[in-house]
């Protein structure tokens, strides 16, 4: 048996995971509520391309649904259980915290429960390098991160702490990763690295919360999708594991570097910085490369380059998606 239940499947993370997951001759069943977060066009992108592999088998349902959910572990029997499912960023947790807490703790608690039930020992959960704003960089694993600042980063949190409890009650082996800076091709277009491609190509202005010299740890998406399927394969009990590239660089870099790729000039607007965002992010990843055997192997400049290439063969249909 190599079946893997893979959550948010359609998501940007989830789909490269779900990708590589396949390569490697795993059974992907693929779950994601293909909510309407951002422009569900890329979305059904995304899919569309699982879809293409024999071993991939998609359900439409969200995980917020135990009854439904139960279904699928009814049905299969798998090896472990990544959850990747996810209500993400910072700005709209503000606008809708609520949300956030049905799908990424209650979710998570849901999902559990089941694994604990049908007897899966092996569980991944995504979570964020936002939980360590107001901590020494760079951030390793054992900072106290009690006051996270926004609800987005109190939802994962709280998974994360469900996630321990099940690991403690029950034996569950859990590997919780915290990603940092996410970014790459088909990318999430509320993300800054896929708008700022997206309207320097057509000559919108962008806009910079702050000044630009905000530093961000960018961790290419294969990298990620790369270290997600090797905690899957590892033991861990419970261990929390930061996956970043390493290396901070100011968002005002990551702007020229897409200057260059695209060969034209941004034009910006700046506006005030948003008290929910943190100033600079960093991963120490010693942890990783002892537990996981796992480093970035993709830069910054050489992400940038494959993602502006990317936006550029697919900007016919790029074009209509809303950011």
């Amino acid at each position: 048996m190599n079946k893997v239940l893979l959550t948010g499947a359609a998501g940007f993370i989830g789909f490269k995971t779900a990708e590589m997951l396949l390569e490697k001759g795993y059974q992907v069943i693929g779950i994601d509520n293909m909510n309407k977060y951002y422009d569900v066009k890329i979305k059904k992108y995304r899919l569309n391309q699982l879809k293409k592999h024999r071993n991939f088998t998609f359900y439409k349902l969200d995980i917020e649904d135990v009854k439904s959910l139960e279904n699928v572990f009814k049905e299969h029997s798998f090896i472990g259980v990544i959850n990747l499912a996810a209500r993400a960023g910072v700005r709209y947790s503000l606008i809708d915290p609520f949300v956030y807490v049905t799908t990424n703790t209650l979710g998570t608690t849901n999902i559990l429960e089941l694994m604990h039930k049908y007897g899966i020992k092996k569980f991944v959960l995504a979570s964020t390098s936002s939980l360590y704003a107001g901590q020494k960089m760079p951030f390793t694993e054992d900072l106290p991160v009690n006051t996270p600042i926004s609800p987005y980063a109190a939802s994962k949190k709280g998974a994360e702490s469900m996630a321990y409890a099940y690991h403690h009650l029950y034996g569950i082996d859990v590997t919780v990763l915290r990603y940092f800076t996410v970014y790459g091709p088909a990318g999430r277009p509320d993300m800054s690295v896929f708008r700022f491609i997206k309207w320097i190509e057509e000559g919108t202005p962008i806009t910079i919360f702050g000044d630009g010299t905000q530093k961000r740890d960018f961790t290419y998406v294969n990298d990620i999708a790369r270290g997600t399927i090797k905690a899957l394969e590892a033991c861990a009990g419970y261990e929390i594991i930061n996956l970043g590239g390493n290396k901070p660089y100011e968002l005002n870099y990551m702007i020229e570097l897409i200057e260059k790729y695209t060969g034209k000039k941004a034009r910006k607007v700046y506006k005030e910085f948003h008290t929910a965002d943190m100033k600079a992010t960093w991963a120490n990843i010693e942890k990783a490369r002892k537990l996981l055997d796992w480093e970035p192997e993709i830069d910054l400049e050489k992400g940038i380059k494959q993602t502006v290439q990317w936006h550029r063969e697919n900007a016919e249909w790029l074009k209509h998606i809303k950011v």
